[in-house]
């Protein structure tokens, strides 16, 4: 175990090699660039980064254990190795180019954002911050970051979400953003972050459709007025793409075959085919519940903009991942196991997927 975890450190250090030299490419050669070239990717990522929280106590909010009084014994020396842990894993995932736009939750407030962008190295990216509150009972959000050299933010709505047979219960909102990607290209984001199965699996089953069909109303509404409508949705949804929430409720298709303009296509249903790898691991059973759903426009390239052949992909480096002491193999480094501080990044996996330009629309 000492030698894994000295191994650990060394990878450590070689990603924070990366990352400067990462930065010292984009202060002297990225930021000129103002646009996309025909060709050039487009990175979108999302990660769950596992409570990210500040240390004060929220009087509104259930967030007492967050606190230097709290259950966690949280404080500003881990509140601050949290957020450059994060900054290392956006980096990262962004190998020479850092990605343009960034899906996150289970973070806290827009303090903990403007931490993040303002006060760690990301600053020198000049990312802007997409945020509004939840209602959510532990103060948990969702929030977009975009480069604004890659994208330019029309407008934006948080989708507050009320169950009609559970009035009393509060969750995180959908957070829609519409944008202009390359100057050009109108793109509907969907940024979510869908109720756990906190309180038992079965017995939540009926939130978690019930914000797919939220989101369904609204994707559906944007696709009757136009059938080409580039849509781009991201999320943990706490279900895997084969449960009923998003397979059928959201009606994401697992394949392209007779697919409709007014469709929706699961990105992350081949991955969630390997058993041995997902975004998050839970009892020993690896799943996908970070996923990435797009439009057919999208994902076919009609008006110039689409998915990657490469498809989306896990990112699950070395620095990222520690034993699985009760269940064998490995698991997400995380930041707490249970109530116990180990230090780590997050209980998930970031996603990642590239859209592309084409000299001329797809037909």
């Amino acid at each position: 175990m000492q030698i894994y975890f000295m191994l650990k450190k060394t990878r450590i250090h070689i990603v924070l090699a990366f990352c400067i030299c990462a930065i010292l490419y984009v202060q002297t050669g990225f930021s000129q660039n103002s646009g996309i070239s025909k060709g050039e990717r487009f990175r979108v990522v999302f990660y769950n980064v596992e409570n990210l929280f500040d240390v004060y106590d929220d009087t509104l909010k259930r967030d007492n254990e967050f606190t230097p009084e709290g259950m966690r014994h949280w404080n500003n020396k881990k509140f601050y190795k949290k957020l450059n842990q994060t900054y290392k894993v956006l980096i990262s995932v962004g190998e020479w180019d850092p990605p343009s736009v960034i899906g996150l939750c289970e973070i806290e407030n827009r303090f903990v954002l403007n931490k993040l962008v303002y006060e760690t190295p990301l600053k020198k990216f000049n990312y802007k911050i997409v945020h509004q509150e939840s209602p959510d009972r532990r103060g948990i959000d969702v929030g977009l970051l975009y480069r604004p050299d890659r994208m330019e933010l029309v407008s934006y709505q948080a989708i507050h979400i009320r169950f009609p047979f559970d009035t009393a219960s509060r969750t995180r909102d959908i957070l829609y953003v519409k944008a202009l990607v390359n100057g050009e290209d109108t793109v509907h984001f969907f940024v979510n972050h869908w109720p756990s199965k906190y309180g038992g699996a079965m017995a939540t089953i009926p939130k978690r459709a019930f914000v797919a069909s939220v989101l369904k109303t609204h994707t559906d509404s944007l696709l009757a007025q136009n059938p080409k409508a580039n849509i781009f949705i991201m999320g943990d949804f706490n279900d895997t793409p084969r449960d009923e929430s998003v397979r059928k409720v959201l009606a994401a298709r697992a394949d392209t075959t007779g697919m409709k303009n007014t469709e929706l296509y699961n990105l992350t249903y081949p991955l969630s085919e390997n058993w041995k790898i997902g975004t998050h691991k839970y009892q020993g059973e690896w799943s996908v519940i970070d996923q990435f759903i797009v439009s057919k426009a999208l994902l076919k390239g009609v008006n110039g903009i689409q998915v990657s052949k490469d498809g989306p992909q896990i990112f699950h480096p070395d620095f990222l991942i520690m034993e699985d002491a009760k269940f064998m193999g490995t698991i997400p480094y995380r930041t707490f196991s249970g109530a116990k501080y180990i230090g780590g990044f997050s209980d998930h996996f970031p996603i990642y997927v590239d859209l592309e330009f084409e000299a001329s629309p797809s037909q």
